[in-house]
């Protein structure tokens, strides 16, 4: 059963990447079809995997790895393919890291940011499912206050996955609710307390400096929380994505990333970038709407399905 599980998620995820595959594959075997591993196909290829989101260093060290060893000899699109797959495969491992949930705090604090849109405020609803399935409790804070739609979708959520949820009015001091929410929390012994934030626009200081607030105030109860930040990106994005990276940490210590909207994005090849220039760890991927939809980041899965590759890990 949960190898089924996983080859259906694996087989969203394909499906999730097939743009960004078909960008890549497509480029690839027009440019290896019966040819010699030149100068030329090393720079058309490097511009492809640019064009492709995957960053600088990514694109390198692929053209790089087939120049040491393939340099004037024939090679075919599929051996170009497994080579990208593997390169991309050594830069992802190393943050393709569990966010782990620390038993000793109760609770351990979870704080959820990320820029309008980027898929949220769902992103918690379907953590909160996915740490109750592990055995956790869970409690949420609905601290987007700027909207009343963010508050009743997080209530939704919550009655979903089985999770209380502490809320306020329309405008309420999102600080001050995040600070009634850990009280609540320690009260009851919970094991994990995941907080909404406003999706903020990155260039808005005012709400950047609310975020600031948020983390100040939840340290009056706890000086060590919150013990996790992450950072929703959506996959959409694509190289805006680095900019929001960087933003939000100057505003809070993020500690991980989730990325979301797989399913729906020629730009995928980001999350290359993004691992190899920032190395924050990568903890969940989205492909889907539905509550078992996110799931762990797996480096090697990610690789093949962006390389067009069928995937190794699924017998």
């Amino acid at each position: 059963m949960a190898d089924e599980k996983k080859r259906g998620w694996l087989g969203r995820l394909r499906e999730g990447l097939a743009r960004t595959a078909s960008n890549l594959t497509g480029g690839i075997t027009a440019i290896f079809t019966k040819k010699k591993l030149d100068d030329e196909t090393l720079e058309n290829l490097e511009e492809l995997l640019i064009a492709a989101d995957l960053g600088v260093g990514a694109a390198s060290a692929v053209t790089k790895r087939l120049a040491s060893t393939r340099y004037n000899k024939e090679i075919s699109a599929e051996e170009v393919k497994e080579a990208l797959a593997e390169e991309v495969t050594k830069i992802l491992a190393p943050v393709a890291l569990p966010l782990i949930i620390d038993a000793s705090r109760k609770p351990h604090v979870v704080l959820v940011t990320g820029v309008n849109g980027t898929g949220k405020t769902t992103t918690i609803g379907k953590l909160a499912h996915r740490l109750r399935q592990q055995g956790h409790s869970v409690m949420m804070a609905a601290g987007d206050t700027f909207r009343a739609a963010a508050i009743e979708q997080l209530q939704v959520w919550g009655e979903r996955a089985g999770v209380p949820v502490v809320s306020g009015a329309v405008g309420a001091d999102a600080a001050g609710l995040a600070f009634e929410a850990l009280q609540r929390a320690k009260a009851d012994s919970i094991d994990v307390l995941l907080i909404d934030t406003a999706g903020r626009l990155q260039n808005k200081a005012n709400l950047m400096a609310e975020l600031t607030k948020i983390v100040r105030v939840v340290q009056k109860l706890d000086p060590t929380a919150p013990h996790d930040t992450l950072l929703v990106l959506d996959a959409t994005t694509g190289q805006n994505a680095h900019s929001q990276v960087d933003l939000f940490r100057q505003a809070a210590n993020i500690t991980g990333l989730v990325m979301t909207k797989l399913d729906g994005t020629a730009r995928g090849g980001v999350m290359v970038a993004l691992a190899e220039r920032t190395k924050l760890p990568i903890h969940m991927v989205g492909v889907g709407e539905s509550i078992d939809d996110l799931q762990p980041f797996d480096a090697l899965s990610f690789a093949r399905s962006l390389a067009g590759l069928a995937d190794e890990t699924v017998s």
